[in-house]
């Protein structure tokens, strides 16, 4: 893929949440690869900072309710979880989804 093409994905939950936030369906929309800078970022420091912390570390500037939509949806997809203490930890396991995806099914 060039790396000048931008790819946007549609996520559901982000579709929801924002147009309760701001009305506009497409207003917050990101990029693949905010996506995936936004997940690398957290799986890099997991376990370490809150959302507001991993936020500033990121590459790039990212709007905040941007940031946001794009937690929502790796928490949906179980890719993050977010401690009581407000702490961001990547629980996503690839050998463990290899694993399940070999299981036979009954």
């Amino acid at each position: 893929m060039p790396k000048n093409r931008k790819v946007y994905i549609s996520i559901d939950i982000s579709s929801i949440m924002e147009t309760r936030i701001t009305g506009n369906l497409f207003a917050r929309s990101p990029t693949l690869e905010t996506v995936l800078m936004v997940e690398r970022t957290i799986e890099k420091y997991s376990g370490e900072f809150n959302r507001t912390e991993i936020w500033k570390k990121l590459p790039k500037k990212v709007m905040w309710q941007t940031y946001l939509i794009i937690l929502d949806y790796l928490q949906s997809i179980n890719k993050i979880a977010i401690s009581k203490e407000g702490i961001l930890v990547y629980i996503w396991s690839p050998e463990v989804a290899k694993k399940f995806a070999k299981g036979k099914r009954h």
